[in-house]
């Protein structure tokens, strides 16, 4: 066991007992070795072969916060330490969503794959409530507006909302099988498309409904604009519409080739939502005019487009376009790719910036508010940081023992909370040294 811990050790930066069983001349070779501070991407790629343990009790206070020390009593992941402050234990399968309370961001509902739902608070893990009575999978999970209200929603289309401060059922509802569901924006209002191809809207507690009828096929995801006057839906078949959700009506309708050519996988809108951004298995993210309903731009990754011989069904079939976003400070797009693939695309040019490479598919991509930081979470079970303007890895978070399967953001991002294939839920201190 100490030959180990001694081997490890000489990997990195040798503590001063182990130095004096060495000559001078590999005294000196090892002074050499030593450059100094770390660089990120340097740490990033040397962590899998680091020993932790002892590195923890060397570099204990240090300042840079590269790694944080692992929480007392949870068992490491298969990638090194456990960086979490906070572990949520209670769910017994692969835990599929997380949202924060938008209003004080001190609370987390979660759902899995063994019906459950929790709310719970993010300081310490401690369970306010279980959001009892799913029968299926709970996919979807999300706060209101004004945190007064948490949704949940099962595969089977079971929707359930509770009060939080009474913690009691106010509402439910059932409809088809479940793909996506959203709050609105500024208002109790409650949207949810279905395996059917419409999209809900109700008011919440009260029960009024509009439905939006979308093509014969599922409606996969959605997303309110910034508005609240307007959602943007994407659909099974590669359809996009804009709807008037005071009308009910569709006010713009993508198809063909200005639809895509394959499911819709995620949408996202920019800041004032006059942009929206699609993307789709058939690799493509395509950047549209919220206000005209034209395509405006097309991102492909470059393994497609640039080796067409290889067969581009056979390259789209095995990637697609898992999650993207705005960045808010600069006309920068993230696209995150089933291929581990991170592309930032500069807007204003319509040109790839930088890729970012994972070790394994992305899962789910999260811009920090006011900066051109973007946060990557993946199937290897680490949550990574990457600045946008250079393409450098800032830092990585690791803890998983599986793939992370959704995570999310604080507003000030101090903290990161993921969920995963491990049955856990975590919550990761984020402590950047360029701020």
């Amino acid at each position: 066991m100490e030959s180990e811990s001694e081997s490890g050790a000489a990997a990195d930066t040798p503590p001063l007992e182990t130095l004096s069983f060495h000559g001078d001349e590999e005294i000196i070779e090892v002074v050499e070795l030593d450059p100094g501070p770390p660089d990120p991407d340097d740490l990033a790629q040397e962590m899998e072969d680091v020993d932790f343990e002892e590195e923890e009790e060397e570099e204990e206070g240090n300042d840079e916060g590269w790694v944080l020390e692992p929480q007392e009593g949870v068992v490491g992941s298969m990638e090194g330490p456990d960086d979490s402050e906070v572990t949520f234990a209670l769910h017994s399968a692969s835990v599929f969503c997380v949202s924060l309370d938008p209003k004080t961001n001190t609370l987390a509902v979660t759902g899995g794959e063994d019906d459950k739902a929790f709310v719970w608070r993010l300081s310490d893990g401690e369970l306010l409530f279980e959001c009892a009575g799913h029968k299926d999978s709970v996919t979807c999970a999300g706060f209101s507006h004004d945190s007064t209200l948490v949704a949940t929603g099962d595969m089977s289309g079971l929707l359930k909302v509770w009060q939080v401060d009474t913690k009691e059922e106010v509402w439910s509802f059932e409809a088809g099988d479940l793909e996506w569901m959203e709050w609105h924006p500024r208002a109790p209002v409650l949207l949810a498309g279905t395996a059917d191809g419409n999209t809900w809207m109700w008011k919440v507690p009260n029960g009024d409904c509009k439905t939006f009828q979308g093509p014969n096929c599922p409606a996969t995801c959605g997303r309110v604009l910034p508005d609240g006057k307007r959602a943007v839906v994407g659909y099974e078949d590669g359809t996009i519409r804009i709807w008037d959700l005071k009308q009910g009506n569709p006010i713009h309708v993508l198809k063909g080739t200005e639809g895509h050519q394959g499911p819709l996988t995620c949408v996202a809108t920019n800041q004032d939502g006059s942009l929206i951004l699609t993307g789709s298995v058939d690799c493509q993210a395509k950047l549209v005019s919220a206000t005209t309903g034209k395509v405006v731009g097309v991102f492909r990754p470059e393994t497609v487009t640039s080796q067409p011989s290889l067969g581009e069904g056979e390259e789209s079939e095995s990637n697609s376009v898992e999650s993207l976003g705005f960045c808010s400070v600069m006309p920068l797009a993230a696209v995150g790719y089933l291929d581990g693939t991170l592309a930032i695309y500069d807007l204003s040019t319509q040109t790839l910036r930088h890729q970012c490479q994972h070790q394994s598919g992305i899962v789910q991509l999260l811009w920090e508010a006011g900066t051109a930081v973007v946060y990557t979470c993946s199937l290897d079970g680490i949550v990574r940081l990457w600045d946008a303007r250079t393409g450098r890895l800032l830092t990585d978070y690791r803890g998983h023992t599986a793939e992370i399967l959704d995570f999310a953001l604080s507003k000030d991002a101090s903290l990161v909370v993921t969920t995963s294939g491990d049955h856990k839920a975590k919550v990761f201190c984020v402590q950047r040294p360029d701020r």
